[in-house]
């Protein structure tokens, strides 16, 4: 392919971008869909405020063109003032960087925004172009940060291949760790509760038989969701968020242009008590993946957390046979409760040299001690030897 006959452009919102043509690079026909790369989900993040100039997530989408005009390639890329709602941590990296003079915002971030799940973040069809496109969009990243005098720019939360490739192309990887669960082609909840060990399985249906009581737990799609659903998840959205980021990163009308976009993709699980919502778990659906995304309450109990967010999950997915379930980020004590540890990785290109070289040592420590640390978790496994 030759490459100059391509032209490399950046759009500051997808609003300037054909949602067909976006979706068919993000989501070709072959491979597994991904809610987190429509149109439609990058979108409403946008078009609500979510992920705007205002709150540090600048949109600066990378996007290759053919002969013509064509959207044969694109990168979601921010350029953003804070790294917070990222999940991929680099704030000792800043600070260490400003406490030595230099300036290590804003940078550029190629991510979904808020989301920490693993996927294509180099957008291109498969076909006999999709390498070199892949490449020239890596090249093209790097060149408008070091060209504009950015201090970085992140890959985050991509797949091990694209990892490989990234590190060929000269940045660091990182490495972290998530809890999934894997459906072994269970037909029910109890099916999967035999492949553990005799303890975790008693432990997990007296954790179920807790949270249950005195509950009733409904899973909703399409249209049977309305906005006063919305209303009631947002409410517990907020206390969750206020808890754990000091301040939501979504707004009410987030939900609401994501429930009228990707509704067939949304799941959403309620915990009803005497009719009336007490808890509530978002979830998006993939082709064979079920992504949980958000939860909360305004009525804590024991076990309530894990019935909602975990095992109402696998109960769905098992139903709907799907694959795997993606429980967000961090969170050891899901491994208990059937979540095995699954690596993560990031990419990463530092323009000072001495910076660089700093993290490049940092960060082949660290990938050895999630190495050591997901090896002993495997032999912590809940489920019985041979499994």
């Amino acid at each position: 392919m030759d490459e100059t006959r391509f032209q490399v452009r950046l759009s500051h919102g997808l609003h300037d971008v054909d949602a067909d043509a976006w979706d068919a690079i993000a989501n070709p026909a072959g491979l597994p869909y991904d809610p987190f790369l429509s149109w439609a989900f990058l979108e409403a993040l946008e078009v609500s405020g979510a992920a705007s100039p205002e709150t540090g997530w600048a949109p600066h989408h990378l996007l290759v063109e053919a002969p013509g005009g064509a959207l044969v390639g694109a990168m979601p890329l921010y350029l953003k003032s804070h790294s917070q709602g990222e999940f991929v941590f680099d704030h000792s990296w800043a600070d260490a960087f400003e406490r030595a003079g230099g300036q290590y915002y804003p940078k550029l971030l190629c991510a979904v925004p808020f989301t920490p799940v693993t996927g294509r973040r180099r957008l291109a069809k498969p076909g006999p172009d999709e390498d070199q496109i892949k490449r020239l969009l890596a090249g093209a990243a790097c060149r408008i940060a070091e060209q504009n005098g950015i201090s970085s720019l992140h890959v985050n939360f991509v797949a091990e291949d694209e990892a490989r490739e990234l590190d060929q192309a000269g940045m660091l990887i990182r490495t972290d760790q998530q809890f999934h669960w894997h459906n072994s082609g269970y037909e029910s909840f109890d099916d999967f509760l035999a492949a553990l060990s005799s303890s975790k399985r008693k432990n997990l249906r007296k954790e179920r038989a807790k949270a249950q009581d005195g509950l009733e737990f409904v899973h909703l799609t399409g249209n049977d969701i309305t906005e006063n659903h919305w209303d009631v998840f947002y409410e517990f959205y907020l206390d969750t968020g206020a808890r754990k980021w000091g301040s939501p990163y979504l707004n009410r009308e987030t939900f609401s242009i994501l429930g009228e976009r990707l509704s067939d993709r949304i799941l959403l699980i309620f915990a009803l008590e005497n009719g009336e919502q007490i808890a509530g778990a978002l979830n998006l659906i993939g082709t064979d993946t079920l992504y949980g995304r958000y939860w909360g309450t305004l009525s804590p109990r024991p076990m309530l957390h894990f019935e909602t967010c975990y095992y109402q999950a696998i109960d769905f997915a098992i139903e709907h046979r799907l694959k795997k379930v993606e429980a967000g980020a961090q969170g050891g004590h899901k491994l208990a409760r059937g979540y095995v540890p699954e690596t993560t990785y990031s990419a990463h290109w530092i323009a000072h040299d001495g910076l660089a070289m700093a993290i490049e040592d940092y960060l082949e420590r660290e990938r050895d001690m999630v190495d050591r640390e997901a090896e002993f978790l495997r032999g912590r496994s809940p489920f019985r030897k041979g499994e």
